[in-house]
Order: C-alpha cells, then sequence, then structure tokens
C-alpha cells in the first residue's frame, strides 16, 4: 500500500515515487516478455506509434496480466478510487545510446479526460538512471492546471506528435526519479514531466499504464474503449474491451486495432490538441 506520507506528497506535488513493487525474478519475467513482444516494434519509425508498444494489455496475456497486478491496483485505488479502468498503456524503450527523449508535457494535453483525475503508473523492468533518461517532473506543475502545447516535428522526440509545453522550464527545479527493477511511481495527469537520452550501454525499459476512475469521460464525440480492471463501471463511457486469450491472435489483433483507431481519432477533436495546430 501507499503510505499517507506519499499520498500527501502526490496531492501537493503531483507525483509519488518509486516504490517497490515486483520481485526481481517477477520484473525479469516481465522484461523477457515485453522484449519477446514489443521491442522490434519500437524499432518501426512510426509518428502515430502504431504498434505493440501501446495498449499492448489488449495484445498480450502478459500485458493483460501486468495492468492487473494486485498490488499495483491496491496502490492505484489509493490514489483514485475502488473502480478502476485502463484508458491508455504505451512501453517505452530507450536502447543504450539512444539519442531520443520524451519533451515536457502534460499527459492530459492529449488524454481529453474529464475531470482530471487520471493517474499514470510508471513501471520499470530495468534499471533506469539518470544516465539513462530517468523520469523528471517539475513539482507542483500540476497545481497550474492545462499549460498551453505546441506539435513539435523532431525523430528524436518519443511522444506521438512532439507535444511540448510553450511555456519555459528550468530544469535545475527538476526531480529526478531513478528506478530498480520492478518499481513503480505515480504522477497525475496534469504534472509537467519528461526524460533524457540513455547515455549508458544498456537497454531502458519502462511501462506507462492510464488509470482512471469509472465516472472520468472522453471530451471527444468518438466513442473510446478501456478495460474494467477492478470494482465496477456503473457509468458506461466507455466499451469495455476484452482480455486478450493466450494464443488469441486475430480477435485480439482486431481489438487492438479497433482501440487505436478510435484513439486517434478522438485525440484530433480535443481542444487542446487542435490548437496548437
Amino acid at each position: 500500500m501507499i503510505a499517507r506520507r506519499d499520498l500527501d506528497h502526490y496531492r501537493d506535488f503531483g507525483f509519488i515515487r518509486p516504490q517497490p513493487l515486483l520481485a526481481a525474478a517477477e520484473a525479469a519475467r516481465y522484461r523477457e516478455a515485453c522484449e519477446g513482444s514489443c521491442v522490434e516494434a519500437g524499432r518501426k519509425p512510426s509518428r502515430r506509434q502504431q504498434d505493440a508498444r501501446v495498449k499492448p494489455y489488449l495484445l498480450f496475456p502478459w500485458a493483460a496480466e501486468l495492468v492487473r497486478h494486485r498490488a499495483l491496483l491496491d496502490m492505484v485505488e489509493a490514489v483514485i478510487g475502488p473502480d478502476i479502468l485502463v484508458f491508455h498503456t504505451t512501453v517505452w524503450i530507450k536502447e543504450g545510446g539512444s539519442e531520443t527523449f520524451v519533451p515536457w508535457h502534460q499527459d492530459g494535453t492529449y488524454f481529453g479526460l474529464e475531470p482530471l483525475e487520471q493517474v499514470t503508473a510508471w513501471i520499470a523492468l530495468t534499471e533506469s538512471t539518470r544516465e539513462m533518461g530517468c523520469l523528471r517532473f517539475l513539482p507542483g506543475s500540476h497545481r497550474e492546471g492545462q499549460v498551453k502545447h505546441r506539435d513539435h516535428e523532431d525523430e528524436k522526440l518519443m511522444l506521438s506528435r512532439g507535444q511540448t509545453v510553450r511555456r519555459s522550464v528550468d530544469e535545475a527545479d527538476a526531480a529526478y526519479l531513478e528506478f530498480a527493477p520492478g518499481e513503480v511511481s505515480f504522477h497525475h495527469t496534469m504534472t509537467m514531466h519528461s526524460s533524457g537520452p540513455n547515455r549508458s550501454s544498456r537497454r531502458r525499459i519502462g511501462i506507462g499504464i492510464s488509470y482512471i476512475p469509472a465516472h472520468v469521460r472522453h471530451v471527444s464525440p468518438v466513442r473510446l474503449s478501456a478495460s474494467l480492471v477492478r470494482g465496477e463501471d456503473r457509468w458506461g463511457h466507455f466499451d469495455l474491451e476484452p482480455r486478450p486469450e493466450p494464443g488469441g491472435g486475430e480477435a485480439a489483433a482486431a481489438v487492438h486495432t479497433d482501440s487505436l483507431d478510435r484513439f486517434w481519432r478522438a485525440s484530433e477533436s480535443i481542444p487542446e490538441m487542435q490548437g496548437i495546430h
């Protein structure tokens, strides 16, 4: 469970520092499964990331198991309550020596959810140090609300549209979060964050899982899908996604494609995203 002081830190500063989640053997098992299914996808030159790195829990039983990990959901419940949906998930892979990086941004800019109660759980499947381009946050920035962003065309940027905050950021104010394999952090949907290039010789892998309370809705007229992973969905704002079966193959791929198609269409209608063109 998450300690009261960590929940207070989340309220005041917009993030919770790395917490132990997976035992070493468990983290190694998930890493092996992830590398077997997502590493080659991570090398595709796709701005929209239409591959297995996005919403892998619709394709692979290992990822479906991870987003439903009991200890993880206990932590999520402490932050957002008992009725929990997975809205989105991305596998973040930085190869050793990679120049790719994530610019300063807010998740809520391109998620289009209200109220602003989405939380991202970031799980390290490898070590993540400053040298490897670990997560960094601007403490308290979630209290600023929605900040203007702009698209930025740069192949080194790991976000789908290179969305970057327009306001200046003093990186001396940033809090760097270094992880051991199997640790998890949490951050608020409006907390500004980024990560740098991987200057090490080792691969860095993290998984960002977007959880929302079931009462949260999407602002787009496009009806999206999500996965109920704990509690009840009494609101019906999303079409509920099926869990992939071992060897599900074509059926899982069809669900995955449909979910991503809806997500990208909806992103075009989010007011903030319309305003940056």
